[in-house]
């Protein structure tokens, strides 16, 4: 029994499998729960994620991914190894290939620490391809042809803007401003308006029933229950799209301002091309309400958002192991 390749969308806030011949196998959470005292993994994935600020003292949710790279070297591996074994992909006498997804900008040391956690989870050879080339494989854009194509790949971490032609990127930028920021900025505006502390998840369903970040484009309203910093008692309140809006204003502004810049750096021709093929957005921050008007406005140029934007990058890892003989050639 041959081992098969697998494709790792390695998220922030999720972890995407894709294995050859199968497509996406796995969806989970990018969350550990973890004994505190001995050490000992708990849950991983969607298990874990349900205890996150729910758990007594000594068991820890931990998300061991920060802004995109690793931030817990040992908890990475333990997921990685956790999912791999979950997909049943390891042959009798074979480990399998791997190719993963990291930002544009993240340093050499961070690189060869995904690579290291993946070797110790069981792969074999390890391939690392940027982030916003994948997006745009998976979203279907042909960034193999001589034209300008350009993504932006709002995740949970990192926001990815790239303008890619002849099968790479020509200019691209990477901020660390995007999903669990937005969920913190909307968490920190309760917190000042209301004086009510709520938690990352309560922030995570304002996020995605009525939050907005083009003025005026959703009208909607839902009640949350927080703690009272005051009395220190329950307490429920009532959040409108617009204070949302207003919340989000300033995290979106540096994405659009980054959007903005890697355009200003981008050769006139491929910006022409860009007119008219327009942007394509990934990701699952891209699924905030009003984020392609806000972006269409801003750039001068049509926004699209991308088929299942949340699957772009698993999507992108599949094609690619497709060639990913090609993909060895290229490399050594």
């Amino acid at each position: 029994m041959f081992s098969r390749d697998i494709g790792i969308d390695l998220g922030t806030a999720n972890v995407l499998i894709h294995v050859k011949g199968k497509g996406i196998v796995l969806d989970e959470p990018s969350v550990v729960a973890m004994d505190r005292n001995t050490g000992k993994v708990l849950e991983v994935g969607e298990e874990a994620r349900r205890m996150v600020g729910r758990t007594p003292g000594n068991i820890e949710a931990i998300r061991p991914l920060k802004d995109g790279v690793i931030a817990d070297f040992d908890v990475t591996e333990a997921m990685l190894k956790y999912f791999i074994n979950k997909i049943n992909v390891k042959g009798f006498m074979s480990k399998p290939r791997m190719l993963i997804c990291c930002p544009t900008n993240i340093t050499k040391v961070e690189q060869k620490a995904i690579k290291e956690a993946a070797e110790k989870s069981g792969g074999k050879k390890i391939y690392l391809e940027e982030e916003p080339k994948v997006a745009a494989i998976g979203a279907g854009m042909e960034i193999f042809q001589p034209s300008g194509n350009m993504v932006v790949d709002i995740g949970g971490g990192t926001t990815d803007v790239a303008v890619l032609s002849m099968g790479d990127i020509v200019t691209a930028e990477s901020i660390k401003m995007a999903g669990d920021k937005f969920d913190e900025e909307i968490l920190q505006y309760v917190k000042r308006k209301y004086k009510l502390l709520i938690g990352e998840r309560t922030a995570e369903d304002i996020k995605i029933n009525v939050a907005t970040v083009f003025p005026g484009a959703r009208k909607e309203e839902i009640d949350i229950r927080g703690r009272d910093m005051v009395s220190g008692l329950p307490r429920t309140i009532t959040i409108h799209s617009d204070e949302v809006e207003e919340a989000l204003r300033e995290p979106i502004s540096l994405i659009v301002q980054s959007a903005k810049s890697v355009l200003e750096k981008t050769p006139p021709e491929l910006s022409a091309d860009i007119i008219d093929r327009g942007v394509i957005l990934t990701g699952g921050g891209a699924l905030l309400h009003g984020v392609d008007q806000l972006l269409a406005e801003e750039l001068k140029v049509p926004v699209l958002l991308a088929e299942e934007p949340m699957n772009c990058v698993a999507k992108g890892t599949g094609l690619m192991l497709d060639n990913i003989d090609k993909l060895e050639r290229s490399i050594v």
